[in-house]
């Protein structure tokens, strides 16, 4: 910020907001301001609600249960338009090539591939959920 002479910076996507301020007096006062639901340093209110919730789920699932898990951290879509049927649902047989999702990171629109074969038990995340890398995505039969 000082090279090129910045003294503000903000971004601000769906559920996470960053502004930085640079003093030019003798503070400089950084801030970081977020309302994502996932465990953020600056931000230690909103992470255990998120954080208990899927302990809470894996409790009640089987110990031997394979999952579609999130390679990346994103937003995740079931379909590849608003207007369009979700990839897969429960009930849905896939294999190691079967696109199930797309996850959006930095306005890319990436699609996941199932990776595994098996049938879609269960989906365990929201259409438009931000998602963590390694994220629980669907639990397979």
């Amino acid at each position: 910020m000082k090279r090129s002479e910045l003294s503000e910076f903000e971004i601000e996507e769906e559920n996470f907001k960053l502004k930085i301020k640079r003093d030019t007096g003798k503070e400089a006062v950084p801030q970081i301001v977020t309302s994502a639901p996932h465990p953020v340093a600056a931000s230690s209110a909103p992470a255990p609600a998120p954080a208990s919730a899927p302990a809470a789920a894996s409790d009640a699932e089987p110990d031997n249960a394979s999952y579609i898990t999130s390679p990346m951290v994103g937003t995740f879509y079931s379909s590849p338009s608003p207007e369009s049927d979700a990839y897969v649902k429960s009930g849905d047989s896939v294999s190691n090539d079967t696109v199930v999702c797309i996850i959006e990171a930095m306005k890319i629109m990436n699609e996941i591939q199932a990776e595994q074969s098996g049938s879609i038990a269960e989906v365990l995340v929201e259409n438009g959920q931000p998602v963590e890398y390694g994220q629980k995505l669907f639990r397979l039969a």
